[in-house]
């Protein structure tokens, strides 16, 4: 053919292009309650409840403890075995763990490694009246133990770090239950150099997995190194008990410790998450119209103030829960963390290219801290993938109070006929049976399990 008419003919086929009609359809699709075992957020239960106990109340996420002593052999040798089992068996159920390390824990022997207990480092036990139990609490000022736990936090992070069973960390470690305290006898708690040389080895060997803080620090304490500045969250295990700031001498609450520790602190929920545990005292009951307990504080305003993701709360896991204990629990769980609903889905078709425009509002107190990719896919009449459209969209960032974002994505449409098929769109979990992240939307699950359904493709 000529080169004129070669030319000819391509400006006429890209002239064709250009005014071929975009087929629109703008969805407002429609707010619905989101699920109570939403991943990485929520109730949590103890991992070695039974099967009845679990199925109590609807949760994405167990926790447990370790010993130091059960993972920890030699100076430079780790039995990860026992750590895995834990994680294995949870990950079997579809939920994440959250874990925390001790080395003393009141009414058990001690955690310290047997090899550190043969090189004679001094462990003192003492009783603890309050709890009426024997604490074995080690020297964490000796340079053989704090040398130990930089070299296993180093090992923990190459090992697991980003591990997808793993939902949250509690720093652990340090005093009784790791909770970095050994009150009453606090001159037996380790110095802030160690818990600054603690705070750094998890700072450089953790970037992915959460690690969270039990007590929030500013700068200038005596007794406590400062972790603000760390990227690591906090977790309040006095909940709605030791939360709220009553303007009293409870310096010890979570949120009076916050405002202490400054703005750093009091901001940490934009960028890591706070966890932590519903005091005993109140499991199940807080949840109630009026808790038995007078030093019961607000739940909700609880959530509102700490932007608080997930809770331990035995309470509802121990028996099944009375009808209006249990509803008010899936409202109260719905508001922590994250809530994400999809607002708008403007789809728009021009021949072989597909235009996509959602925009997504955080309804929760939180955003989501992981990186977790997302997908469109156009899904046929039995709800099965006839085709997969990635995205590169973000859930992490979006934090509840900001304006709608944008999602946009041009994608390129499949030779095969997909007109007529639904658009959906999912967030990948990273375990491969985990519970799907579900959004807040009534079409959520309405053509498949874990898609959000959007559009009939143009």
């Amino acid at each position: 053919m000529h080169a004129t008419a070669r030319l000819l003919v391509s400006v006429f086929f890209i002239a064709a292009s250009a005014l071929s009609p975009l087929k629109a359809e703008v969805v407002r699709l429609k707010a619905a309650s989101s699920p109570a075992d939403n991943p990485l957020k929520g109730l949590v239960p103890y991992s070695d409840y039974d099967e009845e106990n679990r199925a109590h109340f609807p949760h994405s996420l167990e926790f447990d403890y370790l010993s130091l002593a059960e993972l920890m052999r030699g100076p430079s040798s780790f039995d990860w075995q026992p750590m895995d089992a834990l994680l294995d068996k949870i990950a079997a159920r579809g939920n994440q763990a959250v874990f925390r390390l001790w080395i003393e824990y009141p009414g058990k022997p001690s955690g310290l490694p047997e090899y550190l207990q043969e090189q004679g480092v001094k462990i003192t036990s003492w009783q603890n009246a309050d709890e009426k139990t024997t604490c074995h609490t080690p020297n964490y000022d000796d340079e053989r133990v704090v040398a130990a736990l930089e070299a296993f936090i180093t090992a923990l992070g190459k090992r697991y770090d980003g591990d997808a069973r793993i939902g949250f960390i509690t720093a652990g470690l340090l005093g009784s239950w790791g909770e970095w305290h050994t009150y009453p006898r606090e001159e037996l708690f380790a110095s802030p150099k160690t818990q600054r040389r603690v705070l750094d080895a998890y700072e450089k060997a953790f970037n992915k997995s959460p690690i969270l803080l039990r007590y929030p620090v500013g700068k200038d304490d005596d007794q406590w190194a400062a972790n603000a500045h760390y990227h690591m969250g906090f977790h309040d295990d006095s909940f709605a008990w030791g939360t709220l700031d009553r303007g009293k001498e409870d310096d010890w609450f979570f949120i009076p410790l916050l405002k202490k520790a400054g703005d750093e602190a009091l901001n940490k929920w934009r960028t890591a998450p706070i966890g932590g545990e519903v005091r005993p005292e109140l499991w199940g009951k807080i949840f109630d119209a009026k808790p038995a307990q007078p030093q019961a504080q607000d739940f909700a305003e609880c959530v509102r103030q700490t932007h608080v993701t997930w809770l331990m709360e035995s309470g509802l896991f121990k028996e099944k829960a009375k009808p209006d204990r249990y509803a008010a629990a899936v409202n109260q769980v719905r508001h922590m963390g994250y809530d994400f609903h999809v607002a708008t889905a403007d789809i728009q078709r021009q021949d072989s290219k597909l235009h996509v425009h959602l925009t997504v509002l955080n309804q929760g107190v939180a955003p989501f801290y992981q990186d977790w990719r997302l997908e469109l896919a156009a899904l046929d009449a039995d709800g099965k993938v006839a085709h997969r459209l990635p995205v590169d969209w973000k859930l992490t960032s979006l934090l509840p109070g900001d304006a709608a974002r944008d999602w946009k994505a041009t994608l390129p449409l499949p030779e095969a006929r997909v007109t007529g098929h639904t658009l959906a769109l999912r967030v990948i979990h990273p375990l491969a049976n985990g519970k799907s992240l579900r959004f807040a939307n009534a079409e959520q699950d309405r053509h498949a399990p874990g898609w959000l359904s959007l559009s009939v493709l143009p």
